[in-house]
């Protein structure tokens, strides 16, 4: 089933996202939730917060960019409880969008690798070094589990400069292609 995306201003994206306890049915069917709305929107990531839903949750599929960057080939996780726990002194800066602030791109500089921990959607334990664009991926839905989005990485300059755009973002003027809702 596809749901909508939580937009900027939602409370939900702000939030620090519980961490889940067991592998239940509903959460199998929320995993397909999540995989089907993020192909509709046509995003390569999508965590829990951004469809209402405060849990650490990622769904991710790298595989858009195997053209660019050939470690993204069939690159498809499910991500529970994920932690990154280590990066490198190497930085990147990418153009990053979000399905929750539609059609808005910055540069960011994040870790061009990083260490993580997670369950994946059989409670199995992973530990394991991403770089290229599965390691930009993890960053970015991870700081949605911690309510953190990617506009609040910007200086506070460059925010400011983009709060006009934000503050309407907020209250509903924004155009998307997919089903969006806030609060």
């Amino acid at each position: 089933m596809i749901l909508p995306v939580y937009v900027y201003g939602s409370p939900v994206l702000k939030k620090v996202a519980e961490p889940i306890a067991e592998l239940t049915p509903e959460l199998k069917i929320l995993i397909a939730d999540m995989f089907e709305t993020m192909y509709h929107a046509g995003g390569v990531g999508l965590a829990a917060p951004q469809i209402g839903k405060s849990i650490r949750l990622i769904v991710m599929d790298a595989s858009p960019f195997a053209e660019d960057d050939p470690i993204a080939e069939g690159f498809k996780r499910v991500l529970i409880n994920p932690e990154l726990v280590e990066f490198s002194d190497e930085e990147c800066a990418f153009n990053e969008g979000c399905l929750s602030l539609p059609k808005l791109y910055v540069d960011i500089k994040r870790p061009a690798k990083v260490r993580v921990k997670y369950l994946d959607e059989n409670f199995k334990e992973h530990d394991e070094w991403w770089e290229g664009t599965p390691a930009r991926i993890v960053q970015h839905e991870t700081d949605h589990l911690n309510g953190i989005l990617f506009v609040d990485h910007l200086a506070p300059i460059r925010k400011k400069l983009m709060s006009s755009r934000l503050q309407k973002m907020a209250k509903g003027d924004f155009t998307s292609r997919y089903k969006t809702k806030i609060g």
